[in-house]
């Protein structure tokens, strides 16, 4: 059974703020509404939430930097966002949360997109979409490279957040594997199969098991008591790594906890360290943060699977779009760790 010590956490941990890794993609701004729920609502069947505070995150690509960033690792995010409050509000949070924002690039014909969550005894009731979906020009794209090329020259890698709100084109992305495999810089994404793109010659793609099904044209038939024994799940892995190529891919599966595959290698299965789930929102942001850091920092996919499963872990257990600190992922480790 493969593991990660505590003696090689620290290691890893100790390599991480030498370590950078540049995020590319769509941003948002998570606001949350938190009340509580005492009648139902005599207008309709609905629960009348009493509104008591409201708190905004960062969302999507930008979760994913900030996420780094709380594990110690320098970040610097590249996208467009929107001139307005929303817009102003997301980065004043970036930069409070030591984000590097010299990539973020202010758009007056975009607007920031937001998602609002109203949560009422730490269970989400509903969620509202603000958003744009409008995709980048070329110009507006070449611009962003522009940006990009400046910081790759001292990254260990990149990673692509696709959320299909228009920043990550086909042409965005065929750039950043051109330059990425020119400089031997590692290039993670989470992809969104109802995007469609050309996600051949990544070196980590995140689907979870819906979206992987999806990926592979293969409809999901249900799941298996134990994931290794899963059939379908296995013909599917083994279909994507066929048509994309993709060195690592890492299908996250919920309350099961996660699969590895790699070209060469007998699938590894890493069950779910999470001792109570509170809000899943934004827990693959963590797990391609994590991983994809771990992997910079001089980890084996073995060890970096494991990393992120428990950074996964700790977040779940907290309610909204949250991050891991190191000291959070060491208290988890401790149950399991083998010094």
């Amino acid at each position: 059974m493969k593991t990660l010590t505590s003696e090689r956490l620290r290691e890893l941990m100790a390599n991480v703020r030498h370590t950078k890794v540049l995020v590319v993609g769509d941003v948002m701004l998570d606001q949350f509404i938190w009340g509580s729920v005492n009648r139902i609502s005599p207008e309709a069947p609905v629960p009348v939430v009493e509104f008591e505070r409201e708190s905004f995150m960062p969302g999507g690509a930008a979760n994913v930097a900030r996420n780094l960033t709380a594990l110690g690792c320098p970040a610097d995010l590249f996208s467009y966002f929107g001139r307005d409050e929303a817009g102003r509000n997301l980065r004043g949070l970036l930069i409070a949360q030591d984000v590097g924002c010299e990539g973020l690039i202010e758009d007056p014909k975009r607007t920031t997109s937001i998602k609002t969550r109203v949560i009422a005894h730490h269970q989400q009731v509903v969620r509202v979409d603000r958003e744009s979906r409008m995709e980048l020009e070329e110009k507006a794209t070449r611009r962003l490279l522009s940006c990009i090329d400046k910081a790759l020259h001292d990254a260990e890698a990149v990673i692509v957040g696709d959320y299909g709100k228009g920043v990550i084109t086909q042409f965005l992305l065929d750039e950043l594997k051109t330059r990425c495999r020119d400089r031997g810089i590692w290039l993670s994404m989470d992809p969104k199969p109802v995007h469609q793109l050309n996600l051949s010659g990544l070196s980590l793609i995140t689907p979870n098991r819906k979206e992987a099904h999806e990926l592979a044209g293969i409809p999901d038939l249900g799941k298996h008591a134990d994931p290794l024994s899963d059939a379908g799940l296995r013909t599917v892995m083994e279909r994507i790594q066929e048509q994309l190529n993709a060195v690592i891919l890492l299908v996250t599966l919920g309350e099961q906890g996660m699969m590895l595959c790699q070209r060469g290698h007998k699938p590894f299965h890493i069950p779910t360290v999470a001792r109570e789930i509170y809000d899943v929102s934004g827990a693959g942001d963590t797990v391609i943060a994590s991983f994809t850091l771990a992997i910079a920092a001089g980890a084996s996919p073995e060890e970096a699977a494991i990393f992120s499963n428990h950074a996964a872990g700790v977040v779940v257990g907290k309610v909204g779009t949250a991050t891991a600190t190191v000291e959070e992922i060491n208290e988890s480790f401790q149950p399991y760790a083998r010094s």
